[in-house]
């Protein structure tokens, strides 16, 4: 298979159907970023330990935004077409492994924190903040040509996962996060 293919030289690029787009629409813009996303994710991964349990979470994931780039790169009206099909529950999937990291933790979160810590607590924080951006991409791209409302449900726990992920590694690291400022909402309901 050949790499290059030149049909992108003058600034047009092919999305699912075969129409040709300009590579700076909003539904490339959006697939950039969820590659830029699952890019990060591929870091993560080459930091962690290869029988650390958060390869399988992140390897799930990541094939998962493989699949959310095929639907995002596929207009809603030929969406049916496609036959990469979205998990259905992949939303849940996410909430589960928050909610277990989120019991294993010994600290629990009384602070906005600053990213960083340990170079994948740090790391995680980069793929959260790819993820807030997709998830922006997706809501502007939204207003042109629907989104699956499971893609944006999807990334918008995914940017929540990852902060946990980020959490749990400190946690699990012993290392204390370095905090910003108490969370007010937090003092307002006790």
């Amino acid at each position: 298979m050949r790499i290059y293919t030149k049909g992108g030289d003058k600034g047009t690029t092919g999305i699912f159907g075969g129409s040709r787009v300009d590579k700076d629409d909003i539904r490339i813009e959006t697939n950039g970023t969820l590659d830029e996303l699952n890019a990060t994710l591929g870091v993560i991964r080459a930091l962690l330990d290869e029988k650390d349990k958060r390869q399988e979470i992140l390897a799930y994931i990541q094939r998962t935004l493989m699949i959310v780039m095929s639907q995002v790169a596929t207009p809603s009206n030929i969406r049916e077409q496609n036959q990469n099909i979205l998990p259905e529950d992949i939303d849940r999937y996410c909430e589960q492994q928050i909610d277990r990291m989120n019991s294993e933790m010994q600290h629990p979160s009384t602070h906005f924190i600053l990213p960083g810590g340990t170079l994948i607590s740090a790391q995680c924080h980069v793929a959260r903040t790819i993820a807030r951006r997709a998830e922006r991409r997706l809501c502007t791209l939204n207003k042109t040509d629907e989104v699956p409302p499971l893609i944006l449900r999807f990334v918008n726990r995914l940017s929540d996962l990852l902060f946990t992920m980020a959490r749990w590694e400190m946690d699990q690291q012993g290392a204390e996060e370095e905090r910003w400022k108490a969370f007010l909402y937090k003092k307002k309901n006790q």
